[in-house]
């Protein structure tokens, strides 16, 4: 076994470890309960779960998809959560290696990967995390690749217009909808977390992210809508889908970007 595949299985363990720790926030976040204490522990019947009924995917595999005590179901949350977190870590430390861009990208994508799956839950997406993720994105832009410009540092200019850019134009699409309909049409976690996003990944990210997102988010909720018969006041997150826009960018956003424009200048030159 040659030291690239001992890397890679590491950087997937280390993803999925992590990725059991998210479970926790998941879980406990939207309840405003501790993730430190109490220890992990079943919610039927109580029963303190051990380390070796806790290792990411493999226990749920050996019980079964059971609480040892009870045998109440586990939910198949954990190990999805777990095997998502642990796939992107290897494919992040795959495309930037061992560097602070792949620490900086880690640390987004799997709040990116809590964010997701609390927003489908509970339709919320907690400040606990998208407000200190704002100034941490500032600060490793410091670090950090641009993803756009390889080989520069991202730099604080980029990161912060993001940020502006980011939060500033879901506030003004935001505020424009509620001026317009007299309702709210997007929650204001969206606008912390888009500013997050441009914190992170600098200002050149933000349009590919909401262009991304809103068309996913377009086909899925109109799919939605149409096999429920639902009417256009059905409420779908928008969180997922520029968690999703960031993904996207982050691993084919440049590109995505040079595709499109050569297109633009193949029109226009033919």
């Amino acid at each position: 076994m040659g030291p690239i595949t001992v890397f890679n299985i590491f950087a997937f363990v280390f993803g999925a470890v992590v990725g059991s720790f998210l479970n926790v926030c998941i879980c406990r976040l939207p309840q405003h309960e501790s993730v430190v204490f109490p220890p992990s522990r079943c919610p039927k019947c109580g029963y303190r779960i051990p380390f070796y009924d806790n290792i990411p995917i493999v226990s749920y595999l050996l019980l079964g998809g059971k609480c040892r005590s009870c045998r109440a179901r586990i939910s198949a949350q954990y190990p999805l959560v777990e095997l998502a977190n642990g796939v992107l870590t290897l494919f992040l430390f795959q495309k930037f290696g061992i560097s602070f861009t792949f620490l900086g990208m880690f640390v987004l994508s799997s709040a990116l990967v809590a964010i997701t799956v609390i927003d489908l839950h509970h339709q919320i997406i907690p400040d606990v995390i998208s407000l200190p993720g704002i100034p941490l994105g500032f600060l490793a832009s410091f670090f950090i690749g641009d993803l756009y410009h390889v080989g520069d540092l991202l730099g604080w200019k980029n990161s912060l217009i993001g940020i502006v850019a980011g939060g500033g134009s879901l506030f003004l699409v935001a505020t424009g909808y509620e001026l317009l309909t007299k309702k709210e049409g997007m929650g204001g976690g969206d606008i912390k977390l888009l500013a997050m996003l441009g914190a992170f990944l600098g200002w050149r990210a933000v349009p590919f992210i909401i262009f991304a997102g809103s068309l996913l988010g377009s086909i899925i909720g109109i799919s939605v809508m149409l096999a429920q018969k639902k009417d256009s006041k059905l409420a779908i997150p928008f969180g997922p889908f520029l968690a999703f826009g960031a993904i996207l960018y982050i691993f084919f956003g440049r590109q995505i970007i040079h595709w499109y424009f050569s297109l633009g200048r193949g029109g226009i030159g033919g």
